[in-house]
């Protein structure tokens, strides 16, 4: 049964993901008219209209849906649901956003080439091109690890932190590598007035900025919060917690080492939940 500070934190939970689906589609939103209104539209024609496919694709997709694959576990409404349904939609979603990527790269390459400028001489297409190098590893890894049901519960589980860890750090490359592009874009656009006048297209993408900025701070405000896991996690996380209470004064109680029957009950009971939540 709920009780009254769960039904807040759901509550804080939700609004927490309303704001962060609002601030992701503004931003999608805002770079399809920039390009449209302050650039020259979108085409394939390997002029300037391809190269804003770069921008649309990789915030849409790159950054947009990477955003939401990070925070599907949190969303309620897939709470009931078996977690291998939602590891579906988590891998699905990812996979999508590198379909994404990959045209973005595609239609920036195609038109340096028939531009004649010169490919990956910035920091921003290195960073960029990192980004793309470990999403794809990450994806693969991630596939066979934990949706193909062929890997053991104890690799599964040993890799899982690097796993988290990795999947948030690729977000904040490609937030990070965003913010150089638009930026590098104002500049090398802007003749007349320039960049340092801002003018009204400066100002304009300089708010697409700070929006980025605002979905990838709530994206990680929303993953980084224990108590708004998946309740089959939060119970795995709870059991964690309260074993290290009673590790912590077992131990002291035997300078000699610890009691192997002190925990038994919790390391079989995490165990437990940990392969549950793994196999799912």
């Amino acid at each position: 049964m709920e009780t009254e500070g769960d039904l807040r934190r759901l509550t804080r939970l939700k609004r927490a993901l309303s704001a962060t689906v609002s601030a992701g589609l503004l931003s999608a939103v805002l770079v399809v008219v920039w390009v449209i209104h302050y650039r020259e539209g979108l085409a394939w024609d390997g002029a300037l209209a391809e190269f804003n496919w770069h921008p649309v694709l990789n915030l849409t997709g790159f950054i947009f849906l990477q955003g939401m694959a990070i925070i599907v576990y949190r969303h309620p409404w897939t709470w009931k649901w078996n977690k291998l349904w939602v590891k579906i939609i988590h891998a699905g979603l990812h996979s999508s956003a590198f379909v994404f990527a990959v045209i973005a790269f595609v239609a920036v390459f195609d038109f340096h080439n028939n531009a004649g400028i010169p490919n990956m001489y910035s920091l921003h297409s290195w960073l960029g091109m990192v980004a793309l190098v470990l999403y794809s590893l990450q994806i693969v890894l991630g596939i066979g690890l934990y949706l193909l049901p062929i890997a053991p519960v104890s690799l599964k589980a040993a890799f899982m932190p690097l796993h988290v860890y990795s999947g948030l750090f690729i977000f904040s490359s490609t937030i990070a590598t965003a913010l150089m592009g638009i930026t590098e874009k104002l500049i090398f656009g802007l003749k007349d007035p320039k960049y340092k006048d801002s003018p009204p297209e400066a100002t304009f993408v300089n708010l697409l900025g700070l929006v980025i900025v605002v979905f990838g701070a709530l994206v990680f405000w929303i993953v980084t919060q224990s108590h708004w896991k998946r309740p089959s996690d939060q119970v795995f996380h709870s059991l964690q917690t309260e074993a290290s209470t009673i590790v912590r004064p077992a131990l002291s109680q035997h300078p000699g080492g610890l009691d192997p029957g002190a925990c038994d009950d919790f390391r079989r009971r995490g165990i437990k939940q940990e392969a549950v939540d793994l196999q799912d």
